[in-house]
Formats: structure tokens, sequence, C-alpha cells
């Protein structure tokens, strides 16, 4: 009987530290997460951003609260880029994580979207508000901020609509429209000249 019990605390004793082990790491992950996903920022914007991700099911995570007008995303694993948003457009992230986590088609993710604003249950991106994103592959745009101008066309804005995409892969990019005269209208701007950016 002795035996069986000295066994049992044996196993007890073994699983607890794999257990605290098991803690220690995820923790240091968090941590090391929470340290990239504030890289798409301005470096006065990183310390007070919040940091949180979605869970299979959709629902919002916070890793870390913030007081600033920001909050980012880890890395995402199916993609490769590491985003930051401005707060007033979380219930529209919200609202489509939920639709991805129910595994719908991004055409249909789309159409909902457009959908629910014109329904009132999410709020449009206002003008002007910007986006950030950063990729370490040097095959991609690597710091990208992005600013939504829906419904905007060159004309209005004064920027170009030719692709700044080769020569920003070279740390030569200047901004450009994308999606000109739709609801999904944005401004594409490079950051070049940071120790994050492309360089030729």
């Amino acid at each position: 009987m002795k035996n069986v019990v000295r066994r049992l605390t044996g196993m007890t004793g073994i699983c607890l530290f794999m257990a605290l082990i098991g803690q220690s790491a995820a923790r240091a992950q968090s941590a090391d997460d929470i340290g990239k996903a504030v890289l798409p920022l301005p470096e006065d914007l990183r310390a007070n951003a919040a940091i949180y991700v979605y869970d299979a099911k959709g629902e919002r995570k916070m890793l870390r609260p913030g007081s600033n007008m920001v909050e980012c995303m880890p890395k995402d694993s199916s993609d490769g880029f590491t985003r930051c948003y401005n707060k007033i457009t979380a219930d529209r992230r919200d609202f489509q994580a939920k639709l991805k986590a129910a595994k719908m088609p991004e055409a249909e993710i789309t159409a909902a979207m457009a959908q629910a604003v014109k329904d009132g249950k999410i709020k449009a991106a206002p003008y002007g508000v910007i986006s950030y994103r950063y990729s370490d592959d040097d095959k991609r745009i690597k710091l990208l901020w992005i600013m939504s101008v829906p419904n905007a066309t060159p004309e209005m804005v004064g920027v170009s609509t030719t692709s700044q995409r080769d020569a920003a892969l070279k740390g030569k990019g200047l901004p450009w429209m994308m999606l000109p005269g739709t609801p999904g209208a944005h401004i594409m701007i490079p950051i070049n000249n940071t120790p994050l950016s492309n360089h030729e």
C-alpha cells in the first residue's frame, strides 16, 4: 500500500511540475506575442495599445488592455500578417470574426458586412481612419498603413491608382488608391526607411 501511495505521490508531483512548465511557456509565448503585436504601429502608440485575439467561436479575448485609440492582434498564422486598428472599428471586426468562425465564404462575409451596415447593425469605417499591417516576409510590403476613404475617387483626393507594390518591395513605394469609387476604397501607404521596412 505504501508503495502505491509513493507512486501516486510521485506521479502527482510530475504532473504538477509539467503543468507549471506549461503555464510558464504559455506566459512567455503570450509576452512574446504581445511584444510583436504592436510592431505595425508608430513607436509613440505602441506602449498603450490594447492586444486581443479571437477564439474559435469568434469571441474577443483580451491579452492586454490599452489606454489609447488603437488595438492590435498578434501575427495571423494563416497569412503571416500582424495587424492593428482604430478601436472605433471594433464592432466591424467583432462581427466579421463571428462570420469567419461560422466558416462563411469570403464573398458571403463581404456581402453580409455590407448588409449589416445598411441595417445599422455595425457602423461603416469612418472616412480617413487608418489601419496598420506588418509582415516579416521580404516578398510582401513589410510595413504598410492603410487609410479608409469610402467612395472616394482619385480626383477627389489627388492620389494615383497606379500600384506601387514593386517599388515598395524595394523600399521606395509611394501611396496609391485601391477600389476607387466603392465603399471599400482605401489608400495604401508603404512606410519606408525604418528597420522594419523593405530594403533594396
